[in-house]
């Protein structure tokens, strides 16, 4: 039984007993991330962290999409500082939460779309699910601590295949690469990602929360000094001849072309 609902333009949220659905809503662009739903999204986690009546919070999109990433039209406006950028406040929510993260996948997951849920404890994509970083091809650098995350969990030689290649991965493949917890119907997923919510909210609260943080703590150190990295990273290459080249052509619908732009980046 729902107990509230809230809706905003590109986030909609609902409440039902001990679980809170957030669901990303701007399917005519994919659910692509704007500055504003970082920022809203990110408050929902905090909120969520401090309620006691939240126990488990559920995390899907709407239309044919999880997320495709950035915005790119947003983000050009608003590229992010090595700071506290909208970006950055989403990731420190993420690391932060100690609640059950349950994600539901289907269709495109790209860039950031995928990044980000590498910070959820169970995964379910749909058979339609497309994931990829292909953050290279933009001529920028990995997010939300990817480049600790996805190799300590895959291995250097796969990871450097999703992120130096930027190649794009289906749902199978993700299975077999542990990047998902199961693969099933798009028809059922969001459904199979609420039954696990269920489950997990039936659990006593005080001991799911500590053994999330006792699954996290070893991590959660080196992802912070990652994003730290990353970001600072980020915010150089955005403001790079090549990045502005890759984003134009990607407005543009055309080919980049380096040949002119491209030069070693000075190593930090």
């Amino acid at each position: 039984m729902t107990t509230a609902t809230a809706a905003m333009d590109e986030i909609v949220t609902e409440r039902s007993e001990r679980i809170l659905r957030i669901q990303l809503n701007r399917p005519a662009r994919k659910n692509a991330m704007t500055a504003s739903m970082y920022v809203r999204l990110a408050g929902l986690l905090n909120d969520a962290a401090k309620d006691e009546g939240t126990r488990v919070v559920v995390w899907h999109g709407a239309g044919d999409s999880f997320s495709a990433g950035n915005d790119v039209e947003d983000f050009l406006k608003n590229p992010p500082g090595p700071g506290e950028s909208p970006q950055a406040q989403l990731m420190n929510a993420l690391v932060d939460f100690d609640k059950p993260l349950v994600a539901a996948v289907h269709g495109a997951a790209i860039g950031g779309g995928t990044t980000m849920l590498l910070h959820a404890d169970f995964v379910y994509a749909g058979e339609s699910a497309k994931f990829q970083m292909p953050f290279i091809n933009l001529a920028l650098v990995p997010e939300f601590g990817s480049s600790f995350s996805l190799p300590a969990r895959l291995g250097h030689i796969r990871a450097a295949e999703l992120i130096l290649l930027g190649l794009p991965f289906d749902a199978r493949h993700a299975a077999d690469l542990g990047f998902v917890t199961q693969v099933v119907s798009d028809q059922s997923v969001l459904a199979t990602a609420m039954e696990t919510a269920q489950k997990l909210a039936a659990k006593p609260a005080g001991a799911l929360r500590a053994s999330k943080r006792l699954l996290k703590r070893s991590f959660r150190e080196q992802t912070q000094a990652a994003m730290k990295a990353e970001n600072e990273a980020f915010s150089a290459q955005v403001r790079s001849d090549d990045a502005k080249e890759a984003l134009r052509a990607f407005l543009e619908k055309r080919r980049p072309d380096f040949s002119k732009t491209a030069k070693f980046a000075n190593p930090a």
